[in-house]
């Protein structure tokens, strides 16, 4: 077997090299033959003519603005349409919680009427020889009430005061001046005691408040973190468009240095268009990035300018600050405890949380029974001009009176004495004053409480409003683990990044370095003449590549430490951003 095994190889080997041997000759014969193919016209149409580059002048720019990116956040803060529209929602709670405190202002309220009506006599009673009684009412009625911020308590205190004017014969006071002041006072002793809805609202206007203010400040915060974002892309763009215009310049070079040789018969006219096709490509390049610079500041712009009458708009805008910044070092752990203590989304569950629990309160107060105790007290007050003094009833009694006294005289009796009625007391008569006097010195006062009790027989509606609350706290409390582990992840994700991006910054620190250490290698091997163009044009791709390959990562840097800070919610303490 060893000696079969010694002799294929052995054929093998002999074949190879009788088919090496048979290619070497078929490529003598062949020599001649190529060497009679014309060059001269191959010469002049392989060269192309001199191309010259100019980067046109972007549209709609025609000056130049140099912006930090503190400067950036702040135009941000200033001119943002979202974060004005934040701010705007934030004033309508403000607004809400101002119209929750307005159910315990108090109310006043007035009526004035006048009235008059005739009523028909239907008895001779009725104080009336004209079948028919007139009154004439003047009514003023001016109250205030309102609720307590305190034990669900509500007050009224009512003053009505009239001026009466009637034909009726049976009235001592014509015109009379009537007055009452009443106190009212309504108290709850079982529901709406410990918490009604009006303070339930306030609580509610309140919370909504402060969620308005946390949702306010996360918004602001993703506004920062895209503006920093933003303005790490143009400085990107900026960088790469003068990676790319480095890149032309040197192909420019490389084209004219081949023309030169090509001309002094060193280089083929190959080389020429060799050089040509790689100036284009950068050519190429260049306008691709100058694009990618009007779309990064375009959208810069769009976070920092107010409308679209902005001067800076027609502005270049030139990133100043570096992009050579370090990524904070911090813990995981401290990174995740600042990102649930710091981060605007956990404030805001836990006050959605704290809006339930007052939810929560109210509905189970509202299964209770009502029970409330009113109490009243008021006094009248009555004066009046003195009218009628005697007793219509007995008025007709007069001459048959008369008579009886004159006979009882003859007779030695004594007359007989009928009483006129009564007249009307001293401290009623009067006018309006009068009557107020009479009022204030509470002469006619009367007290009143009562105790109000109801009992629903199924209060169905608070039943259910409670175990609505009651699922809504179980909701509430999965929204906050699902939120505490989304957080811990973006966390966690943010810090890979982070220093992931770290990492390739310096990767390809040294990967440019290199490049540029092979290319001017390769380069003076070119022109000793122990290297090709080709290697040449390959290396200087290469280091074209890793140029813009570090300014990405440099960029990519400041993006992912703004993500980490957007993610452990200290984007704003980073950059001394206080709100107001």
């Amino acid at each position: 077997m060893r000696q079969q095994r010694q002799f294929v190889l052995g054929m093998f080997r002999f074949r190879m090299l009788q088919t090496f041997t048979s290619t070497v000759v078929i490529a003598t014969l062949c020599l001649p033959a190529l060497a009679q193919a014309p060059t001269e016209d191959a010469k002049t149409t392989l060269v192309p003519p001199v191309r010259e580059f100019r980067l046109p002048a972007r549209v709609g720019v025609f000056a130049e603005a140099r912006l930090s990116l503190d400067q950036a956040l702040a135009l941000a803060l200033m001119n943002n349409n979202d974060i004005d529209a934040s701010k705007i929602d934030r004033e309508e709670a403000e607004y809400s919680l101002l119209g929750a405190k307005g159910a315990f202002d108090p109310v006043a309220r007035a009526t004035g009427s006048w009235l008059q009506q005739t009523t028909p006599a239907a008895s001779s009673l009725s104080g009336s020889s004209t079948g028919g009684v007139l009154t004439k009412t003047w009514l003023s009625d001016p109250s205030i009430g309102g609720a307590l911020p305190w034990f669900g308590g509500t007050y009224n205190t009512d003053f009505s005061s009239q001026r009466v004017y009637t034909n009726n014969s049976f009235v001592n006071l014509n015109p009379q001046y009537p007055a009452a002041l009443t106190f009212q006072y309504t108290q709850p002793l079982w529901r709406n005691l410990r918490y009604d809805a009006n303070r339930h609202s306030l609580d509610v206007a309140r919370k909504n408040r402060s969620l308005s203010q946390e949702q306010f400040r996360q918004r602001v915060m993703q506004v920062v973190q895209q503006t920093e974002r933003a303005y790490w892309e143009l400085t990107y763009a900026y960088n790469n468009l003068q990676v790319q215009l480095q890149a032309v310049e040197l192909g420019r070079q490389q084209d004219e240095s081949n023309r030169r040789q090509e001309k002094e018969g060193l280089l083929a006219p190959i080389d020429v268009v060799a050089a040509q096709t790689q100036l284009a490509g950068f050519e190429l390049n260049a306008y691709t990035a100058q694009t990618a610079l009007t779309q990064a500041e375009n959208a810069l712009k769009l976070l920092i300018l107010a409308d679209r009458t902005s001067p800076m708009w027609t502005a270049a805008i030139l990133p100043v600050t570096p992009s050579e910044i370090a990524a904070p070092v911090i813990a995981l752990d401290e990174a995740l405890a600042e990102a649930l203590s710091s981060r605007p989304e956990t404030a805001a569950v836990r006050i959605s949380g704290e809006i339930n629990q007052t939810d929560t309160k109210y509905f189970r107060d509202q299964t209770k029974p009502q029970v409330d105790l009113v109490a009243s007290y008021s006094r009248a007050g009555l004066a009046g001009a003195a009218g009628q003094t005697s007793n219509p009833l007995t008025a007709s009694f007069g001459p048959i009176i008369d008579r009886l006294n004159a006979l009882s005289a003859s007779s030695g009796l004594s007359p007989i004495a009928i009483a006129s009625g009564g007249g009307t007391p001293a401290f009623l008569v009067g006018d309006y004053g009068q009557s107020l006097s009479n009022l204030w010195g509470g002469d006619f006062p009367a007290t009143q409480v009562q105790l109000r009790v109801s009992l629903p027989i199924r209060n169905r509606l608070a039943e259910a409003n409670l175990s609505r609350a009651a699922a809504e706290t179980r909701r509430i409390q999965n929204q906050k683990d699902q939120l505490e582990q989304a957080i811990a992840a973006d966390v966690r994700n943010a810090m890979q990044a982070m220093e992931s991006a770290t990492l390739r910054r310096d990767a390809a620190r040294v990967q440019r370095e290199s490049a540029e250490e092979q290319y001017n290698s390769e380069q003076r091997q070119f022109r000793a003449g122990t290297s090709t163009l080709f290697l040449v044009q390959q290396r200087q791709t290469t280091m074209i590549t890793s140029r813009s390959q570090e300014r990405r990562a440099e960029s990519d840097l400041g993006e992912a430490i703004a993500a980490f800070e957007l993610a452990t919610g200290s984007i704003l303490q980073q950059h001394n951003i206080k709100l107001q």
